[in-house]
């Protein structure tokens, strides 16, 4: 009999896309495996992680598996109460064969050991054995498997069963055996090709981190900011920019009435390119107690155009709805322009409130003698901090009291950092895992004017140079020519041959990639472009790495894809937990007369977000869900 080979492929699993009016797909990003006639995966066909904790039983799998520490020790109770049958002698000679094959569960080729895999067989009651070990296995332990049985089913029927099979050496390894002689205990666990940078995401010939795609949901219009509410739920709520927030339940499915309903008051227009619009929400980070969330939204007072920042409680009867009649403004800017609106809103480390503001609009920040975003008399192109906590009977926010610069003079005390001109899409880094590296930091893309785009990390009191500075480059020279700028500048900036409108992304802090963790993942709206930067702890610079899509054999695989829809809106997160978190990317779509054929219309600015100057919201779509299941990339 000739064996096949086992071909492998690194397969790497995202998810997210999204499309215009009508379909909305989320990928999820990075669930890493390999791919081809062999992959890892566990038995509840998720793919293996690094433990949050070393395992202590099975430690062979600590730095890659399918156990946590809790499944570790339920996996240590049974072999404990296993061996309480067993001498000492016993315990010496057979110990290794039970933990051995207890532990298999533990492996990151679980799937593939206990036929997990495959929808024409049953699921092997135990891992598959190799020939040589299972007749080892027969000779020295073979009236234990009874034991590793008794737990699984009927005690007496596995009795029966066991009592033939103990006796007779080939029925014994007839019922264990597995013969794929590659994916075999223990023969899987020494595979050089098996076990080479298990865990690790591949770079192509290139250089470029590959990646698929999993469509999550559809049948949003134009969103553009999901989050998670971290209360144990792992709920998830995406906004539209027409001023809907809908709730997807862990199981996937979305509640029928929206979670909140804001279109009778969202200032937006049909147009293809209006920035305006519902552009962020941020639950209060102890939601679970205060059952407050914030939104930040465009609003039209007396003909004056406005940023509105307000806040709703949830519904006393329903916690999948917010109370509409609760609404209170924390804070309102006016815009001078319709444009450059800025759009984030979230909590920090803190507790604090973060407010994203946008420059005020226009080309080149025109706004007096230094721009908005130098001017720290307005709120316009500024980072804000304020504190929401105990605001029932007073005011509807304070100041917090290490705000940098409280008691300045005529300078607005809300101010944290500025000289931004239009940040779109921040986020939180976790921290690393096991040793807390990096929590805290603060990462913002800035959408730049004609050149370049970049990457901030946000600080203290940090200028970051706009309209002085685009990227690392001087816009208004004489500006940037001032001593006293003293600026920040950027981690990375790109041109614009690479991308016109950067979308601010994430720190990859899952643990289906150990290779990935503190891997920056961000993207382009208008190129597409899935991009990463990975800092060098020696030298604090950060070196980019481009993601492109998995080719071939790596996205064959059900349910994942491996193109996506160009204009990328935004990212997310879900909700940590037991398992690992995900990343999300969100992104639009339009359909012309060609499958995915995508157009946009370029004009005095183009790089701005969301509609910006592109054609491709606000347009009706057919809804194609049925040609992406069907790979009609």
């Amino acid at each position: 009999m000739t064996l096949e080979t086992c071909k492998l492929f690194p397969r790497h699993l995202v998810q997210l896309s999204f499309c215009p009016q009508h379909l909305l797909l989320f990928l999820l990003l990075l669930l890493h495996a390999w791919w081809g006639s062999c992959h890892p995966q566990c038995l509840d066909y998720k793919p293996p992680f690094e433990p949050r904790q070393p395992l202590v039983f099975c430690k062979e799998y600590s730095k890659f598996g399918c156990c946590d520490l809790e499944r570790d020790e339920e996996i240590s109770v049974r072999f404990y109460s296993i061996m309480d049958n067993f001498d000492h002698s016993g315990f010496v000679t057979c110990g290794k064969f039970i933990r051995s094959i207890l532990c298999q569960e533990c492996s990151p080729y679980a799937a593939h050991l206990y036929d997990a895999e495959d929808a024409n067989t049953p699921m092997r009651l135990l891992p598959g054995l190799c020939g040589d070990y299972c007749t080892d296995y027969w000779h020295q332990c073979r009236y234990t498997l009874s034991l590793l049985l008794e737990d699984l089913g009927n005690p007496q029927q596995f009795a029966n069963m066991t009592a033939g099979l103990e006796e007779d050496s080939r029925r014994f390894c007839d019922f264990l055996e597995l013969k794929d002689r590659q994916y075999c205990y223990p023969n899987v666990m020494t595979n050089e090709d098996l076990n080479a940078n298990l865990g690790s995401v591949r770079e192509d010939a290139t250089g470029c981190l590959e990646l698929c795609l999993q469509e999550i949901a559809n049948g949003l219009r134009n969103p553009v900011a999901m989050i998670h509410a971290d209360d144990g739920t792992h709920r998830f709520f995406v906004a539209e920019q027409l001023g809907y927030v809908w709730v997807y339940l862990s199981n996937g499915s979305r509640i029928d009435r929206p979670f909140l309903n804001l279109t009778h008051a969202v200032l937006t227009s049909p147009w293809a390119g209006d920035e305006r619009g519902f552009l962020c929400i941020a639950l209060h980070p102890r939601f679970t107690t205060v059952r407050k969330a914030y939104v930040y939204y465009s609003v039209s007072v007396k003909r004056e155009e406005r940023i509105r920042i307000s806040e709703f409680t949830l519904s006393t009867h329903d916690e999948n709805q917010l109370d509409h009649s609760s609404e209170r403004t924390i804070l309102e800017v006016v815009e001078p322009a319709s444009n450059h609106n800025g759009g984030q809103l979230l909590f920090g480390h803190d507790g604090y409130l973060y407010i994203f503001i946008g420059d005020g609009g226009r080309a080149g920040d025109p706004f007096g003698k230094f721009g908005n975003s130098q001017n720290k008399s307005t709120l316009l192109g500024k980072v804000l901090r304020i504190d929401v906590d105990n605001n029932d009977d007073g005011a509807p926010y304070s100041i917090p009291s290490d705000n940098p610069f409280l008691g300045e003079k005529e300078t607005k005390p809300e101010i944290y950092a500025y000289g931004v001109r239009n940040m779109w899409r921040c986020s939180i880094d976790r921290g690393d895992p096991s040793t807390g590296t990096g929590r805290g930091r603060m990462f913002c893309g800035d959408v730049g004017q004609n050149k370049y785009e970049e990457v901030d990390l946000i600080v203290k009191g940090g200028n970051y140079g706009w309209r002085a500075k685009e990227g690392f480059s001087c816009y208004d020279r004489k500006l940037c020519q001032n001593s006293s700028l003293d600026d920040i500048l950027p981690i990375y900036a790109y041109p614009h041959k690479m991308g016109k409108s950067v979308t601010g992304g994430y720190i990859y802090r899952g643990c289906q990639m150990p290779n990935l963790n503190g891997l920056y993942i961000f993207g382009d709206f208008m190129s597409g472009r899935l991009m990463s930067l990975k800092e060098n702890p020696l030298t604090g610079e950060w070196k980019y790495t481009e993601i492109c899509m998995g080719r071939d054999q790596t996205c064959r695989f059900p349910k994942l894809i491996n193109s996506y829809y160009k204009y990328i809106i935004s990212f997310a997160e879900d909700e940590a937990g037991k398992d690992c978190n995900w990343l999300y990317v969100l992104c639009n779509c339009i359909l012309m007369t060609k499958i995915f054929s995508v157009k946009h219309r370029e004009s005095h600015d183009l790089n701005e977000h969301i509609h910006g100057n592109t054609d491709l919201l606000n347009i009706p779509v057919k809804n194609w869900k049925k040609k992406l299941e069907v790979s009609a990339f």
